[in-house]
């Protein structure tokens, strides 16, 4: 059976935190299939190189930078963004900090949940919140937001609660748009040896490919799923889109 998805060829997307680690491979990825992209940095000199690079694969492709622990900032980015006159079709959601690991974690500071709220919840909502009434009216768009599977650590009490509420956030925005095709659903890359991850971490930012981008290519008109990369290592794009839309249940957001 021919496997029916998205062809992203000519379409525009988001990707935040694509300055490197797995946003700068999902950047790589998507371009390759023609996919025009706006690339997020903490300031859009950060993606220059990156630029350079996904241009030369044959797209179109601009920079844009905002430190979303300044929501200011990120307000600024949404109109520098509308002013280019590109519909955003696919939003990945990838930016994120782990603030700090909290060996004495009943000493956790209040400024580690709210730096990390402002950055791996509040900013990216405000993104997702901003692109949807468009991606409505148009008729499609695909939002994935990238989420952790850390739990039982309360060492990195700030990171996790704040991916948490991401998730939390995200599936009961997702409920209402179950049945169309304006998609949203959450991605895990996995512990990656990146720079939020660091040099311990058992996988290669690349092993998160091709699950961190699958869901802007699933084409079953199905909200609230957990794209988690593990379980699409290895796989061709074809065969992961197939895998997702075969046998990834809704997301409950339960442990275990």
């Amino acid at each position: 059976m021919q496997i029916i998805m998205v062809d992203v060829k000519g379409k525009w997307a988001l990707i935040t935190g694509a300055a490197r680690g797995i946003g700068c491979g999902a950047a790589k990825f998507m371009a390759k299939r023609g996919c025009n992209l706006i690339l997020h940095g903490r300031t859009a000199e950060h993606c220059s190189k990156m630029l350079e690079e996904v241009k030369a694969l044959g797209v179109e492709a601009y920079a844009v930078g905002a430190e979303f622990s300044d929501l200011s900032q990120v307000e600024k980015m949404l109109g520098d963004i509308d002013a280019l006159g590109k519909p955003v079709d696919i939003v990945l959601n990838n930016a994120g900090i782990q603030v700090a690991y909290r060996t004495e974690y009943l000493k956790t500071p209040a400024e580690d949940y709210e730096k990390s709220f402002l950055i791996n919840t509040i900013a990216p909502m405000m993104i997702v919140y901003h692109f949807l009434p468009k991606m409505q009216e148009r008729g499609f768009g695909r939002i994935v937001n990238t989420t952790s599977g850390i739990r039982l650590e309360p060492e990195q009490a700030g990171y996790s609660a704040s991916k948490a509420a991401l998730d939390k956030v995200t599936m009961d925005l997702a409920s209402k748009y179950d049945g169309t095709d304006v998609m949203i659903n959450i991605t895990d890359p996995g512990w990656c040896r990146t720079d939020l991850g660091g040099q311990h971490a058992p996988n290669a930012p690349e092993s998160s490919l091709p699950g961190v981008v699958v869901g802007a290519f699933v084409d079953d008109k199905k909200s609230g799923r957990n794209f988690a990369a593990g379980n699409f290592y290895g796989m061709t794009l074809e065969q992961a889109v197939e895998h997702a839309e075969k046998n990834i249940p809704k997301y409950t957001g339960s442990i275990g």
